[in-house]
């Protein structure tokens, strides 16, 4: 007897589909029970909050289906403001700054990739040992203080709306970038490769897949989406500090693994992971709405990165158990 069901019903009954269907019920229970939250100001205030987040997120996703990860990525962003302050205060223009610290983004990846493909260092020691490294070389760059005064033209622009609506324009480069991650995650052979990396490196290297290669310029690209995600995260807030996104390397990782990717690899959707970044910004910022400290929004996140962990491979062992028993 067949167990074979319609691709759509399989579709429907994955992790990041339940994952995208609970962020809908969140929002609009949020959006009655929580005062303000369902305001087009607070709606804006959401965006701009999950944005460096989902942006980080993106190049994420790749890295952690190959079986990586990359924990540094919220340091590479608090080095990145931090050299764009210093080089504000020598009198370097705006428009040098910005693509220099892309570079420097980019660089500060390469080196994890270097690390991880050349001499075969376990990813999560690595790139724990380089949260620490930049964050520190942050500290050095710019110390304690901060930098701000910088041009009105583009602080006026990541921090203003889309035809003064409610949806502000640092959507555009997410959209676009969500749009480019997707494709080429889930339709070019690129992906395919992503896939069959963590599905099993032995095997992809068999297929002719250079695996090395893929993830040293994944690593590229994750420093080079966390530089940009520090520029625009300083230009928002018009402050260049060493300490700008401590921490939030928990949250991308949590966003990713609450949207469906496994943790072990070769598994995982960019719209299930875009789907979590909007939940764990919603239940965050309903909670921050109802005076809930940032001491307890750190436990929640602690709390849905277990339950992304856990979850997922208690329903395949459940799954695993019922076929044993339909073919015995």
């Amino acid at each position: 007897m067949s167990d074979k069901r319609p691709a759509w019903l399989s579709r429907l009954a994955s992790w990041d589909a339940a994952v995208i269907v609970i962020t809908v019920l969140v929002l609009l229970i949020a959006s009655g029970a929580v005062e303000n939250f369902g305001s087009s100001r607070n709606f804006t205030f959401l965006l701009l909050d999950l944005l460096p987040i989902a942006l980080i997120a993106l190049p994420m996703t790749l890295v952690i289906v190959t079986g990586e990860i990359d924990l540094s990525v919220a340091s590479t962003l608090g080095l990145t403001s931090a050299v764009m302050g210093d080089l504000w205060n020598r009198g370097l223009p705006i428009e040098t700054i910005i693509p220099l610290c892309l570079v420097l983004g980019a660089v500060l990846g390469a080196l994890n990739g270097f690390f991880v493909t050349v001499l075969k260092l376990p990813s999560l020691a690595v790139t724990i040992g380089t949260l620490a490294l930049y964050r520190g070389l942050a500290f050095v760059v710019l110390g304690d203080g901060a930098v701000a005064d910088f041009p009105r033209a583009y602080t006026s622009w990541v921090t203003g709306t889309i035809g003064g609506g409610p949806v502000p324009n640092m959507l555009i480069p997410l959209v676009v970038l969500a749009v480019v991650f997707g494709l080429v995650l889930h339709a070019t052979p690129v992906g395919r490769s992503v896939f069959a990396a963590g599905a099993g490196e032995q095997a992809a290297r068999f297929a002719g897949i250079r695996v090395g290669r893929l993830k040293f310029w994944l690593y590229v690209v994750s420093g080079l989406v966390a530089g940009l995600a520090g520029v625009l995260w300083t230009l928002r807030y018009s402050s260049a500090r060493a300490d700008n996104g401590l921490g939030m390397e928990l949250a991308v990782v949590a966003a990713v693994l609450l949207g469906g990717v496994s943790i072990f690899g070769g598994k995982g959707t960019l719209p299930g992971v875009l789907a979590g970044v909007v939940l764990l910004a919603t239940l965050q910022n309903a909670l921050r709405l109802q005076d809930v400290s940032n001491e307890a929004l750190n436990i929640v996140t602690g709390v849905l990165l277990i339950i992304s962990v856990l979850l997922p491979n208690i329903v395949i062992r459940f799954r695993a158990a019922l076929r044993r028993r339909a073919t015995t």
